[in-house]
């Protein structure tokens, strides 16, 4: 399932972010530069936008499977007269 797959990859890529963030984080209260804070800050909202993404899609496939889940409920097989 394409959804199931575009979700693993996001998710591995919002992880890697998490992480960046925490870094950029320790750095700008380490360094306490203007420069260290809107590093971090820019981080924060792209990392905030590639959450909202991985939960749209968590839901999109949870639906997905929902929808599958009810077809497959109503489903009636045919016996091999037709």
């Amino acid at each position: 399932m394409a959804a199931r797959e575009s979700l693993g990859v996001l998710e591995e890529q919002v992880s890697v972010w998490n992480d960046a963030l925490e870094d950029a984080r320790i750095r700008s209260l380490v360094s306490e530069t203007p420069l260290q804070q809107q590093e971090y800050n820019e981080l924060s909202r792209h990392v905030a936008a590639a959450n909202a993404e991985m939960q749209r899609r968590v839901d999109e496939v949870r639906n997905l499977m929902g929808q599958r889940d009810e077809l497959l409920r109503e489903w009636k097989p045919r016996d091999e007269h037709g």
